[in-house]
């Protein structure tokens, strides 16, 4: 089942919050607010919304003492208010009309096989691939089936995805239904995102992590993206970080193109160096002072080149993706670290450290064996940015990395 964004705030400022995102024309109202704990709750956001969620603005108007923070939960029931109407109703109304003009009858089976969630990108809906997949839809004309799709989606271009391919890229398989061309324009927290949707993947559950990201001050530092694709966290280094340059490797083609053309349209491409091709062969060494490995299931054939990276005597940071699952062995014999912050249920978070200190064990070792020094790597922080099953998360783990100066290289 999909999962939607949702604001967790303070039960005690709820109220203000929920205010502050229905004036902003944010909040979902065909969902209930969802109580989270015996202090928080879940305010439902609508997904086109998102980017616009300005956190430091409303802990600023609201309570800076307030938990506020996006995080992603399976959908809350639907509002009393909004109870017996379906998100897609207009959707249902118009297709049931479309049958039973063709003098077929509308069943239930049809009404189960509708869209209840899709990626809008400016004026093209992106379908997924659970959807339509009946053989009752192909006896209709395809122009007046997607044009009718289209409308009462308020899309001009309609889209379906079918899987993520094999080809080493994660390039989406995704077919056009309606409309002549697929470049797209998505907007994130002020970034503007252009891309092929039939040959670049864009995931808007990453909003929380790319929001996490624009807030890091890397004034002066130098930033390597191990894993940039269209840019999605190589631009908020650059735009909100200000980071002083970022070197960003990328070797899917099509990618490429659309990572060229956004550092241009976002102003920022003379603090850029692309590196096309594997970034294992990257002939770069000793000048980063913060790596992005956003890649996932797991960017671990990264690690090496990511310690080869770091700035010898200074050191610096790592900031790895991983999906971590809770069938993890001896958690309980993982010590807890008192300034990280994790929440969850109390297995996912277990096997969130148990990874997390795995991993710091093992980049010390890879640091040490690159340098011939002995390294201080610290767990800075975890972050969970989205659940895509029960207990399997998409994972951050921000390490500090620190040479010893009692062991000079």
């Amino acid at each position: 089942m999909d999962t939607v964004p949702c604001l967790r705030v303070s039960q005690h400022h709820a109220q203000q919050f929920r205010r502050l995102l229905q004036s902003n024309k944010c909040l979902d109202l065909n969902l209930r607010l969802l109580k989270d704990s015996a202090n928080t709750v879940l305010l439902p956001i609508l997904p086109s919304c998102l980017s616009q969620v300005d956190l430091p603005s409303l802990r600023t108007m609201v309570s800076s003492e307030s938990v506020c923070e996006i995080v992603w939960r399976q959908p809350p029931l639907q509002s009393k208010k909004r109870s017996g109407q379906a998100p897609f109703h207009k959707l249902e109304q118009m297709l049931q009309e479309l049958v039973e003009n063709g003098g077929e009858g509308w069943t239930e089976e049809l009404r189960r096989d509708l869209p209840h969630s899709f990626q809008r990108h400016g004026d093209l809906i992106l379908l997924g691939d659970n959807c339509f997949t009946l053989p009752q839809w192909n006896t209709f004309d395809g122009d007046l089936l997607w044009a009718s799709v289209a409308k009462a989606t308020g899309a001009k271009r309609l889209a379906k995805m079918s899987r993520i391919s094999k080809d080493g890229f994660r390039s989406p398989i995704v077919t056009m239904l309606l409309g002549e061309h697929s470049w797209v324009t998505h907007v994130d927290n002020g970034i503007r995102y252009e891309f092929d949707v039939t040959k670049c993947m864009f995931s808007a559950g990453n909003i929380t992590e790319k929001l996490r990201v624009s807030q890091f001050d890397c004034r002066g530092e130098t930033v390597v993206d191990l894993y940039a694709g269209i840019g999605y966290f190589t631009l908020p280094y650059l735009v909100h970080a200000k980071a002083r340059h970022v070197h960003a490797c990328e070797w899917n083609p099509d990618a490429l193109r659309a990572l060229q053309k956004n550092l241009v349209t976002n102003r920022v491409s003379e603090r850029c160096t692309i590196h096309p091709g594997d970034n294992r062969e990257l002939h770069l060494n000793d000048i980063a002072d913060r790596v992005n490995l956003g890649l996932i299931p797991s960017s671990e054939d990264g690690w090496p080149v990511a310690c080869r990276l770091l700035k010898r005597t200074t050191g610096g940071f790592l900031h790895i993706h991983q999906n971590v699952t809770s069938s993890v062995p001896n958690t309980a014999a993982v010590p807890e670290d008192n300034d990280v912050t994790l929440r969850g249920k109390t297995a996912d978070r277990e096997a969130w450290q148990a990874w997390a200190h795995d991993t710091a064990n093992r980049i010390s070792c890879i640091l040490g064996g690159i340098t011939g020094a002995q390294w201080m790597v610290h767990i800075k922080h975890i972050e969970h940015v989205k659940s895509y099953a029960p207990h399997v998360h998409h994972i951050v783990l921000d390490l500090e990395c620190r040479p010893r100066n009692d062991h000079p290289a």
